[in-house]
């Protein structure tokens, strides 16, 4: 089976192209592969496949072998790979049938007709807690506290496609995610379990933060995170509607647009290698 190994600010998948290759047990393929010791590496396997209302299609499954609705950094290497690979059309926007639904994106090509940078219109939040999903009262859930490890903290919860518990703190260095990661993403407040980030603002425009994924742990980016955080950032006052996200791989651009309430995510995606999987 040949494979691609791509990234978007350090997220790293194996990607599949389904409109050559069979992949008969994804859940199980994606343990083994995303192994950085026995496998190829990375955050997880993305199947990018034919699809009958956008096109492509993308499944997404974590190095935990569980699939995932989304994935912000994942999404737009999608796109890369279906611009230079599969579609050839030379057209600077293509569509992708998602566990979100179909989502829309622009690309950013160069001189010599690569992708470099990628737009996507992630949708409008999810702030519904039985939608998104997290078990509790209310409307929205915005800083309300949670018990983790015996310390009380304030979360608010967003879904960009999958769930997201964003914390602020005014000091991203005093935060053990490898130690109270696992006790959010497994929190029985959470059904589905979730994707916690901490997140510094650092001006109206501007925050850093860090990331415990689901099924996968620390990782250097998430853009469906990057989106949820500034969707926080917003309903809790600390930001404006457009930022510069900064994550351990690097920066994302994000909006979250008042015209049409959906959120605007821009940033690169790098093929890395190919090969060919035997095991």
């Amino acid at each position: 089976m040949r494979f691609t190994k791509m990234h978007g600010l350090g997220n790293d998948y194996v990607y599949v192209n389904c409109f050559e290759e069979k992949v008969a047990e994804p859940a199980k393929l994606a343990v083994v592969i995303s192994d950085r010791h026995r496998g190829v590496g990375g955050d997880g396997l993305i199947l990018i496949m034919p699809s009958d209302v956008a096109d492509v299609r993308m499944r997404m499954f974590n190095a935990d072998g569980s699939e995932a609705q989304m994935c912000g950094n994942g999404i737009r290497c999608v796109a890369k790979y279906a611009y230079e690979h599969i579609l050839k059309n030379n057209k600077q926007s293509l569509t992708v049938e998602t566990g979100r639904g179909v989502l829309t994106l622009g690309l950013e090509v160069n001189k010599n007709n690569k992708v470099e940078k990628v737009c996507v219109n992630m949708g409008q939040p999810i702030l519904e807690p039985s939608k998104i999903p997290v078990l509790l009262e209310g409307e929205n859930i915005i800083e309300a506290a949670i018990d983790v490890r015996n310390e009380r903290m304030l979360m608010t919860c967003v879904s960009m496609g999958n769930p997201h518990a964003v914390f602020f703190t005014d000091d991203l260095k005093s935060i053990n995610i490898e130690k109270v990661g696992p006790g959010i993403e497994n929190h029985e407040i959470f059904p589905q379990r979730v994707n916690a980030h901490f997140v510094k603002v650092n001006s109206p425009n501007d925050f850093t933060m860090i990331t415990w994924e689901r099924g996968s742990g620390v990782t250097l980016a998430c853009g469906t995170g990057a989106c949820a955080c500034c969707v926080a950032a917003v309903l809790t006052e600390r930001c404006d509607r457009k930022v510069t996200a900064h994550l351990p791989g690097g920066d994302l651009q994000i909006e979250w647009s008042q015209k049409d309430n959906c959120v605007y995510m821009t940033g690169p995606a790098v093929e890395v290698f190919s090969g060919v999987w035997t095991g």
